[in-house]
């Protein structure tokens, strides 16, 4: 296994800005709000177990309509995608992802010497999943086919009906793949709107994987998980989580655990933030010279400078301008895509930072137009 390249989306946790637009999260939990300090003083900092706690275990397992015995707690969701690319990949296999996606998606394959087949999604298309572009790639050797719903960083859901033929495809075309939907941002919704089920019961070839980090607002407890209703596979990636970490922090899962018992009262306000941020950022972009495809789900879309009126020169004056301004986006390149196409997080900033925000992003764009 080679060595990772340097990757500069490392600066959303150690560059801090005075206006992150980068972000993708909803506004972090406080630690008073989960638990007082008495509570906390009696968690048993043990070693937890190599699954994970069987309270929480049971709470994400009712959410996505498995077995608790079919949920894997691991540290955060990257490491569930870790563990399977570590079980699934060896050198000269093939992987399968769609583009612009989260970085590690595509980098740790590669650094296990798997071949990584990439299908771009396009803007002009509102990044819908090209699905006779994916059978056309789909080998017999694939061994992990990657998607993210909703993606990173569009914000745009896979419907039932793409999922379903996917699984079907992959079923014919690669039959020993393993089909990952990241769901990291399925509960991440906006005003009333009710989050859809789990994807995690429609196939045992499909595994699931998610957090509490960017709906709930708790990326610090670096507490995520993984479903599979493939026995074998999960004992193998149980394995390989022993191997890795041994088990997470009791800690963590135990705020995890007070996290999911309290989600309906800790995701409305941030749906109802969501949906208020959204219409604002819709409406600002009516008169500015971008474009935009509508997210479906998430605190995060993407944004496009387009090619009549911005050229490669003042694409990079834009970033400038917003660096100038202490402000960021997230530059398409940290995705797989060009830097004229960027995402925008609306839910990390409280309202007024928001707009003031916004204003910066005009100010660049003025700048440079």
């Amino acid at each position: 296994m080679t060595a990772f390249a340097p990757s500069p989306m490392t600066a959303l946790i150690d560059l801090p800005v005075r206006y992150d637009l980068a972000e993708s999260t909803s506004p972090p939990l406080n630690l008073g709000d989960l638990a007082d300090g008495a509570t906390l003083a009696a968690v048993p900092l043990a070693y937890g177990t190599s699954r994970g706690a069987a309270d929480l275990r049971a709470l994400i397992a009712a959410d996505a309509g498995v077995d608790p015995e079919q949920v894997l707690v691991t540290v955060g969701a990257i490491e569930a995608m870790f563990l399977l690319a570590q079980t699934t990949c060896s050198p000269g296999d093939r992987v399968l992802l769609a583009t612009p996606c989260f970085p590690p998606a595509r980098s740790v394959p590669e650094r296990l010497g798997a071949r990584v087949d990439v299908v771009p999604l396009s803007f002009d298309d509102g990044y819908r999943l090209p699905l006779d572009r994916i059978s056309e790639q789909l080998d017999p050797r694939t061994r992990l086919v990657s998607l993210a719903s909703p993606q990173n960083p569009s914000g745009v859901r896979l419907t039932d009906e793409e999922l379903r033929t996917l699984l079907a495809t992959v079923r014919e075309r690669a039959p020993d793949a393993v089909v990952l939907v990241d769901e990291t941002y399925r509960e991440s919704t906006y005003g009333d709107a009710v989050a859809p089920r789990s994807a995690a019961t429609l196939s045992p070839q499909l595994v699931t994987c998610s957090s509490v980090s960017k709906a709930h607002g708790a990326p610090g407890l670096r507490l995520g998980w993984l479903t599979t209703t493939n026995a074998a596979l999960y004992d193998q990636l149980r394995e390989a989580k022993f191997r890795t970490t041994i088990a997470c922090s009791t800690v963590d899962e135990f705020l995890a655990a007070q996290v999911l018992r309290r989600r309906g009262e800790i995701l409305a306000p941030r749906a109802k933030r969501l949906r208020e941020a959204l219409d604002e950022l819709l409406h600002w972009t009516r008169d500015r010279p971008v474009d935009i495809v509508v997210p479906d789900g998430g605190a995060m879309c993407c944004l496009r400078l387009p090619t009549d009126r911005f050229s490669d020169d003042a694409v990079r004056t834009f970033y400038a301008q917003l660096s100038e301004r202490d402000t960021r986006v997230a530059p398409g390149s940290w995705f797989g895509a060009h830097d004229r196409v960027f995402r925008l997080g609306f839910g990390h900033l409280p309202a007024a930072d928001f707009s003031a925000a916004l204003a910066c992003v005009a100010e660049a764009l003025d700048a440079c137009v």
